[in-house]
């Protein structure tokens, strides 16, 4: 399914608000490539991703009626969404094998079943990580937040962007440079 504009999405989401099925099922299938792939790379298994996606849109389905559009671009509003439920799963994947851990006494079998998955302090730093990112990019400019979600949540090379938005390319390329500078200086206050 090709990309779908910020505009088609929010419209989606809005009838999603109004409890349109079938306004779920479009974004769903505009945004779900995208999203799986943002599960994958946090859970590292298909098989939680699939889940912590299913979350989501049920948390969409549920909660979409509190979007609002000045404070963030769907595709960023829901891979926070994505995020959220994907280190929720890691989490409880952890107190699982944890709760595991407590009822051996092999220390052989234990160190078996430890897993390289992130501890608590790694799950919670991720997620306030995402939290001070959704802030920073509440604060840029719209076309530097644009040119910014464009390019790495689409995955839109600089010339792509420049065709995508009839802008001259190196125009984008400032708008994507001082954006990511504001990022940069926005992200070092909450570190």
């Amino acid at each position: 399914m090709p990309d779908a504009t910020d505009d088609h999405l929010i419209h989606l989401i809005g009838r999603v608000a109004a409890q349109d099925e079938a306004a779920l099922k479009a974004l769903y299938d505009h945004t779900s490539g995208k999203l799986y792939g943002l599960a994958l790379r946090v859970l590292g298994h298909a098989e939680g991703a699939e889940d912590a996606l299913q979350e989501t849109f049920l948390q969409v389905w549920r909660s979409a009626g509190d979007y609002q559009a000045s404070l963030s671009p769907p595709m960023a509003w829901l891979g926070l969404m994505v995020r959220s439920r994907s280190l929720d799963l890691l989490r409880r994947r952890k107190a699982e094998r944890e709760h595991l851990r407590t009822d051996l006494d092999d220390e052989a079998l234990v160190e078996t079943l430890e897993g390289d998955a992130p501890n608590p302090l790694d799950t919670s730093l991720a997620s306030q990580q995402a939290w001070a990112l959704h802030q920073c990019l509440g604060r840029l400019e719209h076309k530097q937040r644009q040119v910014v979600n464009l390019a790495y949540l689409r995955d839109l090379s600089h010339g792509e962007l420049a065709q995508h938005l009839q802008l001259p390319l190196g125009t984008v390329k400032t708008w994507i440079r001082r954006g990511l500078d504001q990022l940069r200086a926005c992200m070092a206050r909450f570190a």
